[in-house]
């Protein structure tokens, strides 16, 4: 049988990193990846539109000044096709590609108690064996398509955001109708409409989005980035999302004026970019708080909509601003000013089926020559859960995690030595720039390999009692703010079924990245190291 010192599951940011480091500690790792080149979740979502919501002069590697140096950014966020080409760039740059396995799905990881060693299957056939099993399988991977009745018989052709096909597709003279208002939806809109005849949106919830202020970067900004990022990016470790160009303002709605106030929103709505979330300190700790910044965000967003019963359907008012992923756009409120694009309500015309040739929804069929289904992710645990993970005892971690995941920081759960999880349930993750939080996992888990291999070390693993109590301190956390008030799939709601757990660590990164320094200051506690 083939043996690899690790096995890393898939080739993003996070796999792509992770086999850098791994490698350059004189280790051997195989990463295995489905899909047919590098990139992870910007291989797959290819769909009209697709940007990243961090800005390109953050959103990138930042331990390494060469690689810098060797790539210019050209927009403020990036779009899917440069941040891909960025990625290969990567993977030329450091030679990653000849420790990965392409077209190629892990299907299962069984731990064995005798040699504490993983045996790791693959979908081609493969069989290896492996100290150290990794999943750096990302928080967003795992599309989410809900059960339609008829799908099955429609005429036309349908698409998932999160798999869109490589050579694009073509909605010109084409009726369209996209299921789902999240970021994809937000973002995709604005460029199927500009080809389709006609646009039908269905709508489940309304979600605050702000305008992303994009635009070609300035000379200045890219040679600033040019001499500053290792530093920006130490720094941006000690924020709490990540992310250095919206430093958030400290003081509480209570301690402003409503002049100040406004003003504050003001400039950071026009700034472009999660700014907005910034404006005071208690944004997302107070319903008083919070409601003043939805108020002002709710008019903004209905400024940009003529029809004042249309603005009205796309004004959220069912949750607070910021628990849910806040939406980044351009142009998507102005599209619903075409004539050629209808929003339905679906909670008030709930979809019944999908009919050969449409949808319909609230009695009446809406004729569509194509379907988009921008209904997301089940995020975080979904293509952790795809693989077949079994630890001591045989158990199964999607049975463990049946209730809901459960994990000690994120990195690793008990009863599955030498697994690891890169931006996992209960980390920051998708709360900041996944770049920062990929950084911080990767070399965290590749410090505790070399403290492994110098104290002649076999085995690291979670103690139940630590995993407990860090279980309870992230929901402790998030009862504290608003963020479990909104059916988002922070929480797992978009997925039919899936517990209703907040998964994500609110804390923040600063916090978060000083827990794990104490960890490790204490020799790894909270873990069990075995010979």
């Amino acid at each position: 049988m083939e043996t690899k010192d690790a096995i890393i599951v898939g080739a993003g940011f996070a796999g792509m990193y992770m086999l850098h480091k791994l490698r350059s500690e004189g280790l051997t790792a195989q990463v295995f990846e489905a899909g047919e080149g590098v990139g992870g979740t910007w291989y797959w979502n290819r769909y009209p539109g697709a940007r990243c919501d961090v800005e390109s002069l953050e959103y990138q590697y930042g331990f390494s000044s060469e690689l810098q140096a060797g790539w210019t950014w050209t927009e403020r966020y990036a779009a899917q096709p440069e941040i891909l080409r960025y990625q290969n760039y990567v993977a030329d740059k450091l030679n990653l590609r000849r420790d990965i396995r392409f077209s190629t799905r892990v299907t299962a990881a069984h731990y064995d108690e005798g040699s504490n060693r993983w045996t790791v299957e693959t979908d081609r056939g493969d069989q290896l064996e492996t100290r150290f099993v990794i999943m750096a399988t990302g928080c967003l991977s795992s599309t989410s398509l809900p059960k339609f009745d008829g799908l099955e018989n429609f005429k036309g052709d349908w698409y998932h955001t999160g798999g869109w096909p490589h050579e694009g597709v073509d909605f010109t003279g084409k009726k369209v109708a996209v299921i789902g208002t999240g970021s994809s939806g937000v973002q995709s809109i604005p460029l199927i409409a500009e080809q389709a005849e006609h646009l039908t949106v269905f709508q489940r919830t309304a979600n605050f989005t702000l305008p992303a202020g994009n635009r070609p970067l300035k000379s200045e900004e890219i040679a600033r980035s040019r001499t500053s990022l290792l530093d920006d990016r130490a720094y941006a470790r000690t924020t709490g999302a990540g992310i250095i160009a919206y430093p958030g303002n400290e003081a509480l709605s209570t301690e402003m004026t409503e002049a100040e106030r406004l003003a504050e929103y003001k400039a950071r709505w026009e700034a472009g970019g999660f700014s907005f979330l910034g404006s005071h300190g208690d944004m997302v700790m107070s319903h008083d708080a919070n409601s003043l910044a939805a108020d002002y965000a709710r008019e903004r967003m209905s400024q940009r909509v003529k029809d004042a019963a249309c603005a009205e359907l796309l004004l959220p008012n069912d949750h607070p601003i910021g628990v849910k992923r806040l939406c980044l756009d351009t142009g998507y409120l102005e599209t619903f000013n075409e004539p050629h694009v209808d929003l339905v309500n679906v909670r008030v015309h709930p979809i019944e089926r999908i009919t050969e040739q449409g949808v319909q929804a609230g009695g009446k069929e809406y004729e569509a020559d194509a379907l988009v289904f921008a209904t997301g992710f089940d995020a975080m645990t979904g293509a952790i859960n795809a693989v077949d993970i079994r630890g001591r005892a045989g158990e199964k971690l999607s049975d463990k995690w049946a209730a809901g995941p459960r994990t000690y920081l994120g990195l690793g759960s008990a009863g599955f030595p030498n697994l690891f999880f890169i931006t996992g349930p209960g980390s920051p993750s998708v709360l900041s720039n996944m770049i920062v939080s990929i950084e911080m996992h990767v070399e965290w888990i590749t410090d505790c390999i070399r403290r492994l291999g110098s104290g002649n070390l076999g085995t690291i693993e979670v103690d139940k009692q630590a995993e407990d109590e860090w279980v309870a301190h992230v929901n402790e956390m998030a009862s504290e703010t608003l963020y479990p008030e909104a059916n988002s799939w922070y929480m797992g709601a978009n997925v039919a079924g899936k517990p209703r757990v907040f998964m994500p660590y609110p804390g923040g990164v600063g916090v978060y990245g000083e827990k794990l320094a104490e960890v490790v200051a204490a020799d790894y506690e909270g873990f069990r190291l075995s010979a």
